[in-house]
């Protein structure tokens, strides 16, 4: 027999995003990484949630690369900022955006902040977070992205990963899901990962996940085989399953597709589709 006949799987990340935003968020969660259908998560320790969320998903994380979801937007922030949160709440997704791209962010301030949540994460997991990333993926913006790279050095030593959003503009477009969205995050991407090399911090290979959860109609099936299409060893694939408790719908849009992602990753045609791209779902290989 050839000794290629059965290749050994590829090796995937798939993330689910918001660990700590609600209960029934981290729920959701725990449940996907507890039957292996989800390898990572990336904590919002912004909420008030995570000191009692810690402690369940550290019982059920295992090998899973569980990490820091820095949090720039929307949430209150842990400290102090009256530059950029004056009235202590984090802008919106455009205003730190459109700040971040023309250089206008208060990086000291910033910086201050994320070592708050990085804080909270250590103080009550135990342990430096696996990766940094960032919600709504802010934490690759100029600037902001050199603060997140030295970080990760003095975090972990040179193991926490960094998450890029970087990918091939022709994969984007063949996918044909969130393109000018996608196309945004991978040229943002590029940077980090640029950055991350030079100060030999590990980053992912590859990167899928993003589209409008407003506006997309797919049938979830549809759209996660795309996410998979050309994702080879170490890619990350980004999700936003959970519970919509009632909390959930005055913090977050997303609500009726966390259930939607929920319930296809947990699932069998989520493992079918795995096995048929020959893709085996695990932490980041360092």
């Amino acid at each position: 027999m050839p000794a290629d006949a059965n290749p050994p799987p590829t090796r995937i990340v798939v993330c689910a995003d918001d660990y700590a935003l609600t209960p029934g968020v981290s729920r959701g969660i725990r449940e996907l990484m507890a039957r292996g259908r989800i390898s990572a998560t990336s904590v919002m320790t912004v909420s008030a949630h995570w000191p009692r969320e810690a402690g369940p998903l550290k019982a059920v994380a295992g090998t899973a690369d569980i990490g820091l979801h820095v949090t720039l937007t929307d949430q209150r922030p842990l400290g102090a900022m009256p530059a950029f949160a004056p009235a202590g709440r984090l802008p919106p997704l455009g205003s730190v955006l459109a700040s971040g791209l023309t250089r206008r962010l208060p990086l000291a301030e910033i910086e201050a902040e994320i070592r708050r949540q990085l804080a909270a994460f250590t103080e009550h997991y135990g342990a430096a977070p696996a990766h940094i990333d960032g919600h709504h993926h802010m934490h690759q913006l100029p600037g902001v992205a050199e603060v997140i790279i030295r970080l990760a050095r003095e975090a972990g030593g040179g193991r926490t990963w960094v998450r890029s959003c970087r990918e091939p503009a022709r994969s984007i477009l063949r996918r044909g899901v969130g393109a000018p969205k996608a196309l945004l995050l991978s040229a943002l991407g590029g940077g980090i990962a640029r950055q991350a090399s030079r100060a030999d911090v590990p980053v992912n290979q590859g990167f899928s996940g993003a589209y409008d959860f407003a506006v997309e109609r797919r049938p979830l099936d549809e759209l996660f085989a795309r996410f998979l299409d050309g994702l080879g060893h170490n890619g990350v694939m980004m999700c936003h399953p959970g519970y919509a408790d009632p909390e959930l719908a005055g913090l977050d849009p997303m609500t009726t597709a966390r259930e939607a992602e929920l319930a296809f990753l947990a699932g069998e045609a989520w493992p079918r589709l795995l096995a048929a791209r020959g893709l085996q779902v695990g932490p980041l290989a360092r």
